[in-house]
């Protein structure tokens, strides 16, 4: 079974700043209400420590492309029970803007259990995000 979520926002800023904000996973805690903290190497085949509300897991990222995306792969327990594909994506507007793109694919035979909240709260999480890295992005 698989479902997915997208979320997307405009952001005053160009990819390079925005970019460089979502890396900055020291400061996840000071301005991101949705992922708490990031902890890891930012490198394609490295695995993270993410922290999401009381929920822990360690993904592997399997793309990391300077100032455009970042996508990782989590699963609870082992592949195919309950995994996510995370990504962040950067489109520059070539006008000073950035769209930033944050999306997730959910497959595994726990998904229906878990689809409700998957498109409420962890939707909703996705959507405070984004807005918390436009305020951000556009205020410094």
């Amino acid at each position: 079974m698989r479902t997915e979520i997208t979320t997307s926002t405009q952001i005053n800023a160009s990819p390079e700043k925005v970019w460089s904000i979502l890396l900055d996973f020291n400061n996840y805690s000071n301005w991101n209400p949705f992922i708490t903290s990031i902890t890891g190497i930012p490198k394609k085949g490295e695995k993270l420590h993410v922290q999401i509300g009381s929920m822990q897991f360690s993904p592997i990222i399997l793309e990391y492309n300077i100032n455009k995306e970042l996508k990782w792969k989590g699963k609870l327990l082992f592949n195919g029970l309950f995994d996510g594909k995370h990504r962040f994506l950067l489109e520059d507007n070539k006008d000073g803007t950035t769209t930033f793109i944050h999306s997730e694919k959910f497959f595994g035979i726990l998904v229906p259990l878990f689809s409700k909240k998957i498109h409420t709260e962890v939707r909703n999480g996705f959507i405070s995000m984004n807005k918390a890295l436009k305020e951000i992005a556009e205020r410094v």
